[in-house]
């Protein structure tokens, strides 16, 4: 029997998964295992709602399903009523850099922030109007004011000023409040220059002090060494538009491990270390943020986050734990490989959402899809280093082929096929490591 799945969605699905990479939508359709990785960050979510902070860092093998696993989050975290960005490093884009990389990661964060109705990002300037629609809506009901009087404008402001004022206490916030203002008074008075001013301030477009002088009247742009500040000041603003909390999601953080240059890792190591603290000991309020990483990434004592000192102790997992066993309370998360079983269940739920996209009666079997597990491990290495991109990527490009050759036997076809093996995180990373 097919799975019931959108069109739009399995097309995104099927699509993303052949060229392996994670869908951005329709994750639920085919996630399995990872119940109690999923489960630690669900209640995250809850203690970010209550007005907590939370820190994750998720560590697996290249292909293992990290990127997977945030993505699941990502969309629980909108469902909830969460504000939603993320991000994935790369040489342009970092917590820090002499050529204004964390600049460049506060601003697509900001392009890619997410709400439950805009997940596909850009939702600052929507989340904004809806707060002052909202707020337009209160101050009519409750005072019966005509909407185009001067009281109501009045009444409107005030009521907005509360919410505004309550971050002028906080680091930058004062200016952060003053731009708010100057969005306001571009909506009231139907000024779009001013209103995208405003927005491109918020947005971190602003290159120079001058400039937003000249637009806003404000003496400071977010820079290197503050986009993190603002951060704090974008989940504290959700929450006063009504939303639970801002979830920062931060992928390809092995980028990071890659900057050859030693002074310059450990800056970015160091503002790494000051969004860890102040999530861990309570700076932080209605702020999650979960970044994702490999093994050697996180280890490596000569390049890693363990070469930090401050990190390395805070990171490194009790010699207690025993071997085997998950610590979900812990600040790392580290994904195991699907079992066999999981794979397996896998495999079907795919080949039933590819029939039901292409509309026809599935042909594989059950016995065929073991089947191909058992020829995928024979090739590729030891089970226990099948991850769940490789085995995915193959399997939709067989489907495909047995859909568009009805000729073809599913045996005859497997084992003509070029099975693609990961690379290893070694293999990736060996040209860094000195």
């Amino acid at each position: 029997m097919t799975i019931a799945v959108p069109k739009r969605i399995s097309s995104a699905l099927l699509g993303s998964l052949a060229a392996g990479v994670v869908p951005r939508i329709g994750l639920e359709y085919i996630a399995v295992g990872r119940q109690q990785e999923i489960r630690a960050l669900l209640q995250d979510l809850d203690n970010i709602a209550a007005g907590g902070a939370a820190f994750r860092l998720i560590v697996g093998r290249y292909g293992s399903g990290k990127s997977f696993l945030l993505q699941l989050i990502r969309n629980h975290a909108m469902d909830r009523g969460f504000v939603v960005a993320d991000a994935d490093l790369s040489p342009e884009r970092r917590l820090t850099g002499s050529q204004r990389q964390g600049v460049a990661t506060y601003r697509e964060l900001m392009r890619n922030l997410a709400t439950k109705i805009r997940p596909d990002g850009g939702a600052l300037p929507a989340i904004l109007e809806r707060w002052i629609a909202n707020i337009q809506m209160q101050v009519a009901k409750s005072t019966g004011l005509d909407a185009t009087s001067d009281a109501f404008t009045a009444a409107v402001e005030r009521q907005m000023m509360t919410v505004i004022g309550k971050m002028e206490e906080l680091v930058h916030g004062f200016d952060f409040a003053s731009v708010l203002r100057s969005y306001w008074r571009g909506y009231r008075q139907g000024n779009e220059q001013l209103r995208d001013a405003a927005l491109r301030w918020l947005r971190g477009e602003f290159s120079t002090k001058t400039e937003a002088r000249q637009a806003l009247g404000v003496r400071v742009v977010i820079d290197d060494d503050s986009w993190y500040d603002y951060i704090k000041l974008v989940a504290r603003l959700a929450v006063g538009l009504g939303y639970k909390g801002l979830i920062i999601i931060l992928d390809e953080m092995v980028n990071l491990y890659k900057i050859s240059h030693a002074q310059s890792r450990q800056a970015n190591y160091e503002k790494y270390l000051t969004m860890f603290n102040d999530t861990m000991q309570g700076k932080a309020s209605y702020l999650g943020i979960i970044t994702a990483g490999t093994s050697q990434f996180v280890e490596d004592t000569r390049r890693g986050l363990y070469s930090y000192e401050a990190l390395r102790s805070r990171l490194t997992e009790s010699r207690l734990l025993p071997s085997g066993l998950l610590d979900t309370r812990g600040p790392i998360l580290r994904l195991a490989l699907l079992s066999y079983e999981e794979l397996f269940v896998l495999l079907c739920r795919l080949r039933d959402i590819h029939a039901g996209h292409y509309g026809y009666a599935p042909r594989l079997v059950d016995s065929q899809l073991i089947l191909f597990l058992q020829e995928a491990v024979n090739r590729l290495g030891a089970e226990e280093l099948l991850t769940p991109r490789e085995v995915t990527r193959d399997f939709i490009t067989l489907l495909n082929l047995l859909e568009q050759n009805p000729e073809l036997q599913f045996e005859q076809l497997l084992k003509g096929m070029e099975l693609h093996k990961e690379e290893t995180d070694e293999d990736d990373l060996a040209e860094f490591v000195l």
